[in-house]
Parts: C-alpha cells; structure tokens; sequence
C-alpha cells in the first residue's frame, strides 16, 4: 500500500460500518498484540485496515487460532480456516490459545461484541430477563468472555444497533465484568484492563478514568447528542466540551475497505444479524 492515504481527502460517500471500521482501526498500533471474536467482521476489516496503513506491525491473532493471517479479502465466515488458512502458527483454540492469553505478557486487546453493555461495561451474551433459568431469550453465551473480561485486557466493544435494548442501565447477567458497579471496584478485586471504548452506529463512547461509567467521545456525522441520548438507556456522561463529531473515514480508507479487504460486502452482515 502506498502512503497515499496519509494525505487522502474525506470520503463523502462513505457508510456507516466504513465508519466503525476505521474508528476501530485507529485503536491499534505497530506492536499491539490483538484479537477478534466469532462473527466479527467490522473488527477483522479494522484490523486489517490498520496493518495496511498506519500498523503494518500489528500483531493479529485472528479468531484465536490463526496468528499472523494473510487473506486477500474477508470470507464468508471469521471463525473457520479461510480467515487464518496462510497463518505463521495455528493455535489450538481450547489448549494454546488460554496459555498465551494467561500468562499476562501476550495478546492484549480483544475486540468483542455483547447483545447488552451497560454503563459501567458489564456485558451480556447469556440471558435476557431476570430468571437466568427461565429467560425471555437465551442468548449465544459467553465463548470465554467471562475469562477475557478477568485477565487484564483491554476491551474494545463494536455495536453496529445502538438503542435502548442493547445499552442498559444494568445488564440482566454479568457474562462478561466490566467495571462492575464503577468506581475503583474492579481494581479492588485485582482486575486490571477492562473496557477501552465502545463503537457504535451511532457514536463512539468510553468511560470516565473515576466514575467509569459511559461517556460520550465523539457523535458520527448526521446525528446528534440528543438523538444518541434518546437511543441510550442510561444518562451519558459528557464533557464540559459536550461531543465532537466522529472523524470520518478518508477516500483512501474507504478504497481499501471496498476494493481490497471486503470487496464482498462481509462487514454489512454485522449490521444486518443484530
């Protein structure tokens, strides 16, 4: 790739998961150590947006099994062999990968998904409803975001329907800790890492370094504070500034999104299924 996309102009025709891609993308940098969950592709595509322009050092460690993939474009599927197919190792997912991940030195960032995130960034993959034994919906489970939550890493959250469902107030289960009830009580359990940011289709949120609770960064272009207020189910905290609007993504970006790395259209799955 060449270094056009340094001084690449903003696209104005770009869309909504072209706009969470590079938002995600801008998270990871040369020597981050970084990894995606099943059914990802808005992270696999920011992922490698990243290694194509300003990370090409980044250490990808797709679906917990292929490190160091090379595909030509997004498959049909994050979670089976054509993602890592030219990998430089496999990890065997139920014995490798959980040896890396715990020893505290290696893979570090984890892009995850939850169908309820709360203000302090619980999550929730496992029920909806108040009787974990009789729910409204039993959601996918955990797939071992209980354990990614607890070991130190840090946390970026993708969440292509931002609404009132799917960020709570409080999680109906804790699948996943986050900062739990705020404050310092995830540290005083000795957890470290936690939730960095939270991407959405509609804005970008992170969490106030005291309270930890859900603040709002940045609002994308065509909406406003007040209308992703309105589609939150809790109070946003804001800046004294109040909220920029989200940087969007440069032609170049959106070039490479569309003609090299998902010329099939993968990412718009994500906003389709949720």
């Amino acid at each position: 790739m060449s270094d056009d996309w340094r001084s690449s102009p903003p696209a104005m025709d770009y869309s909504v998961d072209e706009l969470m891609v590079t938002v995600l993308a801008d998270q990871f940098h040369d020597g981050d150590q970084a990894c995606n969950g099943m059914a990802s592709f808005i992270p696999v595509a920011a992922f490698m947006l990243a290694r194509a322009t300003h990370a090409p050092e980044l250490v990808w460690l797709a679906s917990s099994v292929g490190l160091e993939p090379r595909p030509k474009r997004i498959p049909a599927s994050t979670l089976e062999a054509p993602l890592w197919r030219d990998s430089v190792m496999y990890l065997e997912q139920y014995s490798d990968f959980w040896t890396y991940v715990l020893n505290g030195r290696w893979i570090g960032k984890f892009c995850v998904g939850a169908a309820q995130l709360d203000q302090y960034g619980n999550a929730n993959n496992s029920v909806i409803g108040t009787d974990y034994h009789a729910p409204k919906v039993r959601l996918p489970g955990t797939a071992g975001l209980a354990d990614l939550c607890s070991i130190g890493k840090q946390l970026y959250y993708w969440n292509p329907n931002h609404s009132p469902r799917s960020l709570v107030a409080r999680v109906d289960f804790i699948s996943g800790a986050g900062y739990l009830d705020g404050g310092d009580a995830r540290e005083r359990l000795g957890l470290g890492g936690g939730p960095q940011i939270v991407v959405s289709n509609l804005a970008v949120m992170d969490f106030h370094p005291d309270s930890k609770r859900m603040r709002l960064k940045s609002v994308h272009p065509g909406h406003t504070v007040e209308e992703v207020q309105a589609a939150t189910g809790f109070e946003l905290l804001l800046s004294e500034d109040g909220a920029p609007e989200t940087q969007v993504p440069t032609q170049a970006q959106v070039r490479l999104i569309r003609d090299v790395i998902d010329p099939d259209g993968m990412r718009k799955r994500d906003l389709r299924r949720r």
